[in-house]
Order: C-alpha cells, then structure tokens, then sequence
C-alpha cells in the first residue's frame, strides 16, 4: 500500500505531538515534516512535496488561509485540509476560496480525522458536520434574500446599472446590443455581468437568464 505522505503545519507543538498521536494508529499515513507557521508550511511544501498538508488557520508571519492559497496554486499535487476551532461562515467561505480539500474542526475525532485525510488525498471533498450545517444555511439564506424581489428591489445587491444589465438580460439581449443600448463598451458588460454572478452566487449563465427571467416584469423582448 502507497502510504500517504502528510505535512503538519500548527504553532502549537503540543496540538503537532497530538496529531501525531491520534495518527499514529493508521499504519497507511506517514509525517514527513512539521512546520510552525505559515511561511515554514509553504517552504516545507515546496521542499517535501506532501501528499497532504494538514494546516491550522491561526499561524504566524503567514495566516493558514494565505499560505492555503500560495500552496494550491504553485503545488496543486499537494491536497490542502484545514484544521482549526473556528467554525464560522466567513471563514468557510475563505477556506473554500483558498483551494483546500476539506475544512475539520479541532473536535472531531480520530477516525474522522483519518477520513478528512483520506479524501483530500484521494482529490475528494471532506467537511465536518458542523461546517457542513454553515455552508447549508448559506447557500438558503442566499436563496431566501433572492426570493421575492424585483429587480428594482433595493433588497436585490446589485448597483443601478448592474440591475439594468440584468434586466437587459432578462429581455434577451447580448453582450454587445446591451452595450449599444448603455453606451458602453461590451467588456463592461461582461465585467458587470460577472459581478452579478458573484453577488447572486450563481455560476453559469443559465441559471443568471432564469434569475434574470423570475424578477424581470418584461417579457423577453432581444431574441
């Protein structure tokens, strides 16, 4: 059996000694190294080449976050699973923004833990419970703050012309004839049609036309 090759990065020698511990068990995992804060966690990783980094969110000269996002861009080989007590939706955000494989909290218990691990290396997902439970309640308050508004609602987050360019959307038109219509140029529009994707969190532009459709009182007028 390949055994996976696993970085530590924690400034708490004492959780690094304990991580070890609950590990030790599993006869297929390996520590190759351990590191004290975020700038040693992307040096050890560009020396060692781990499969997996196991790292805190809370570290020294480089945040677990920053040092996430360096790593999955410059070692995408190396899978990233976040350890930490924090357990709130602004950082489940940025931890899935930074490229990691999984977000575990301290709590969790050693065969959770080895779970975590297996997955991330294997190129899966791994979430606990706990942070499963955020990003669902999320994504329904996203869905119930887009529920029931107009495009001329000023609970909608979108600027004036952001909300003109959807309701353009919303009647057919494309990138170039809205850009005719708003005296502007079509990459506006295209910059503008990607910050409403980003506010609505919608990530295709299917879903946008049916978003734009369901709160647009015009029919589609462009096609």
């Amino acid at each position: 059996m390949n055994k996976i090759r696993i970085l530590l990065a924690d400034d708490h020698p004492m959780v690094r000694s304990g991580l070890i511990k609950l590990l030790e068990p599993f006869k297929e995992f390996v520590i190759i190294g351990e590191a004290s804060d975020g700038e040693e966690a992307v040096a050890m990783t560009r020396k060692l080449e781990p499969d997996v980094l196991v790292i805190d969110l809370s570290m020294p000269k480089l945040s677990g976050i920053e040092a996430t996002k360096i790593i999955c861009k410059n070692y995408p080989s190396v899978k990233v699973l976040v350890l930490t007590m924090y357990d709130n939706e602004e950082y489940v955000y940025q931890i899935l923004k930074s490229g990691a494989g999984g977000y575990l909290l301290k709590n969790s218990g050693r065969d959770e833990l080895a779970a975590a691990i297996r997955a991330v290396a294997q190129g899966g997902r791994f979430f606990s419970a706990r942070v499963s439970e955020i990003m669902a309640e999320a994504y329904l308050k996203k869905s119930e703050a887009r529920e029931g508004v107009s495009l001329n609602s000023d609970d909608l987050p979108l600027t004036k012309r952001e909300k003109e360019v959807l309701q353009y959307i919303a009647e057919g038109f494309n990138n170039t004839q809205i850009a005719e219509k708003l005296f502007i140029s079509a990459r506006t529009v295209e910059t503008h049609r990607t910050n409403i994707m980003q506010k609505l969190d919608i990530h295709d532009a299917a879903n946008l036309m049916r978003f734009a459709l369901s709160k647009s009182q015009k029919p589609p007028t462009g096609m």
